[in-house]
């Protein structure tokens, strides 16, 4: 047996890792970054997990999201606290539509590395390295801006940090309240077919709290309805710069990434021999794994032996991105892999990555449509095979940009995409889509419940 340590991933293979020119530069960083103080801290990642764990026994239901990649010119308090309000906003429908708990984890504070299906990219004839997100490099399409940089490593690390910061002000300091749930609401998404449904859902919750509090439970004596647990993940695909912040838990005595509380392995990442997976075997967090069409049963089940060998639960968190035109052929195999070897997992959709598509004036788009179509999908299988569909893994932000064809405030189409197209990477759902896709996960879980309650009897 070898003994893993947070450095024991560095002789294995590994891919999708950007080649610096000063190595040494590297190691100074790195070495820096491993002085700081940690981003997140090992008692909030096992919390975290125990609540995964109410998800994998059908008690709660995940929801995941956040942007792409975050950016460094984007970093502000109105796009974080954007992208915070339809989160949550997100977060109530679908706790009155699952009538139990939302384990709310966003993709923040972190998700800076993309991996990318080519090292170069040609534009006009004119051939550079791939931007791999703002940690590495720089989306400029010039020689010098695509080169990789380690001291964006560290500017990563602080705009976490202050990411952080206010995202926790925001989920404890009152912002959170659920009497403050008709003011979650921004301008723009007042025409959304969704709007109104929304609008009778807060008056319902209105009219809860009122109750409440002639009972004597206000927010002010009752923490549950004034603030919310909020928790952070990204897919971890710089190993240096994970191994820099993972440190030893002074309580457990295990060691705990704390560059987030929830961390990935990406569909292109997770060879079972190699790199991330001997990284992510010994860190104690609460892990996802994508899984693709590439995904075979055998490189399944070797990774859930190796990353999670007691079937801990709330461990593993299946985040199956197939497409909707694949997600029959193989989303099945898949589920029957895992409850043929009886073990414990987290199932969640992601219905963006398997479903991009080229326009027809060059832009990438995700019609929204297809999003629906695999989130149907998903939860139908999970109910034909009697397991709980348990969460769901988005591109989203609270901005009103144009990358998502349908959907939203008007039906968004390919000529509109031009008009507010501000990702970075890969294209995501705006505020009105986001919720949108809420009420329909509402309803598919309101299906699922009454199927369980049969299977189980």
């Amino acid at each position: 047996m070898t003994t893993w340590s947070p450095t024991s991933w560095r002789q294995k293979p590994i891919s999708q890792v950007p080649v610096y020119p000063d190595q040494a530069r590297v190691e100074a960083v790195e070495r820096q970054l491993a002085k700081f103080p940690p981003l997140v801290f090992a008692g909030e990642a096992r919390e975290l997990k125990s609540q995964l764990a109410d998800v994998a026994r059908g008690e709660a239901f995940l929801l995941q999201g956040g942007d792409c990649a975050e950016s460094f010119a984007e970093h502000g308090a109105d796009h974080i606290r954007d992208f915070f309000r339809v989160f949550l906003q997100m977060a109530v429908v679908l706790t009155h539509g699952a009538t139990k708990p939302v384990v709310k984890v966003g993709r923040i504070a972190g998700q800076f590395a993309k991996p990318r299906s080519s090292d170069t990219e040609t534009i006009d004839g004119v051939t550079l390295p791939s931007y791999r997100g703002d940690i590495i490099n720089d989306i400029e399409f010039t020689d010098s801006a695509r080169i990789p940089d380690p001291e964006r490593l560290l500017l990563a690390y602080r705009q976490s940090a202050a990411t952080l910061n206010l995202l926790r002000a925001f989920a404890t300091g009152g912002y959170a309240d659920l009497s403050r749930v008709h003011e979650w609401t921004v301008g723009f998404m007042k025409g959304s077919t969704a709007f109104p449904r929304f609008e009778e859902l807060a008056d319902k919750i209105d009219d809860a709290i009122s109750f409440m509090r002639a009972l004597g439970l206000t927010p002010e004596n009752t923490p549950a309805l004034r603030q919310t647990a909020f928790y952070t993940s990204h897919e971890a695909l710089l190993l240096g710069y994970e191994e820099a912040l993972t440190r030893r838990d002074s309580i457990t005595n295990d060691w705990y990434a704390t560059s987030g509380h929830m961390l990935w392995i990406g569909d292109r990442t997770r060879q079972p021999d190699a790199a991330h997976v001997e990284y992510f075997s010994g860190i104690k967090n609460p892990i996802g794994i994508k899984c693709g069409p590439s995904l075979s049963s055998d490189d399944l089940l070797r990774l859930l032996d190796k990353l999670n060998p007691q079937d801990e639960a709330g461990r593993i968190t299946l985040i199956c991105r197939f497409g909707s035109d694949k997600v029959r052929e193989h989303l099945p195999r898949i589920i029957e892999t895992v409850t043929r070897a009886g073990r414990t997992v987290v199932w969640c959709s992601d219905p963006m990555h398997g479903n991009t598509v080229k326009a027809a004036n060059g832009y990438k788009t995700r019609p929204f449509d297809r999003v629906l179509s695999e989130v149907h999908s998903f939860f139908n299988i999970h109910r034909d095979m009697g397991t709980y569909a348990g969460g769901i893994h988005i591109e989203m932000t609270g901005d009103d940009v144009t990358e998502c064809t349908g959907g939203g405030v008007a039906a968004i189409t390919e000529a509109n995409l031009k008009d507010r197209y501000h990702t970075y990477c890969d294209p995501r759902l705006n505020a009105s889509q986001s919720l949108e896709l809420a009420f329909l996960v509402a309803e598919e879980i309101r299906v699922q419940r009454p199927a369980r309650r049969a299977a189980a009897s």
